[in-house]
């Protein structure tokens, strides 16, 4: 690696800085998060950059669309630092969630073509407190539910204010059970919300998932879900490949 940040051209922070658009300042910021490989200094104490420094900026760059700034930061900073399985696993996890994300969607979508319309019988049956007593095998506690979605137990609870929840308390402790529509429920939501939708815009959608009156209302944000999942995997591709010359330039 020594040799390789002595070989080729010197680099000053704006000519990276300005290849991307970025400032100089936050190449410097990039260095000292570990992003970069540190870089040599002059008599003068300026930093001098090389085409390593270059391929490291591209890479990081590259990551970010499909892995996010904490993921790309976590696997950059390991493969400076030598540690390139821990870079790999990062990666591995960061697919593991995307693929979770789209069987997500897919059981979105078939517990939607497969919704009747809700009729007066079974929302009768779906208030009678007797069909609802005890958690029983299929129901969830708040904080199980919580750790399986990667959120807080105060965020369900904002959920349910919202009307995004709706699950029933237990008769005999009062906490909170949620069942399989519950869950589904709050997969949804969860991933409406990683999307970037508000929670007055999720809650009208979950209030249709319910009434299954139709999937014309959630066809423009189901075609959206799709069009960022396949976003996400070919920015992860790309990120591979610049990941990769970086790793072939570090020798």
């Amino acid at each position: 690696m020594a040799q390789n940040l002595q070989n080729g051209e010197r680099l000053r922070p704006v000519d990276l800085a300005r290849a991307h658009g970025l400032s100089t300042q936050a190449i410097r910021n990039y260095e000292e998060a570990g992003i970069l490989p540190a870089a040599p200094r002059t008599p003068h104490g300026y930093r001098t950059y090389t085409p390593l420094h270059a391929a490291a900026l591209r890479a990081f760059l590259a990551l970010l669309p499909g892995h996010g700034h904490p993921t790309a930061t976590a696997i950059m900073q390991a493969v400076n630092r030598g540690a390139v399985d821990e870079a790999f696993r990062l990666i591995d996890e960061s697919h593991a969630q995307l693929l979770d994300d789209r069987r997500t969607l897919q059981a979105v979508e078939s517990a939607l073509s497969d919704l009747q319309p809700t009729t007066a019988t079974e929302r009768g049956a779906a208030s009678d407190p007797v069909a609802h007593s005890g958690a029983g095998p299929d129901g969830t506690f708040i904080g199980r539910l919580a750790r399986k979605l990667g959120i807080r137990p105060a965020t369900l609870r904002k959920w349910e204010r919202a009307g995004l929840v709706r699950p029933r308390r237990d008769p005999r402790t009062g906490y909170r059970v949620y069942d399989e529509a519950d869950v589904r429920d709050a997969r949804l939501a969860h991933q409406l919300r990683r999307g970037g939708h508000l929670l007055e815009q999720i809650a009208p959608l979950i209030a249709q998932v319910r009434a299954a009156g139709g999937l014309e209302p959630l066809e423009a944000a189901l075609r959206d879900w799709h069009g960022r999942l396949s976003g996400r995997a070919r920015a992860m591709l790309t990120g591979a490949a610049e990941l990769e010359a970086y790793l072939r330039a570090r020798g």
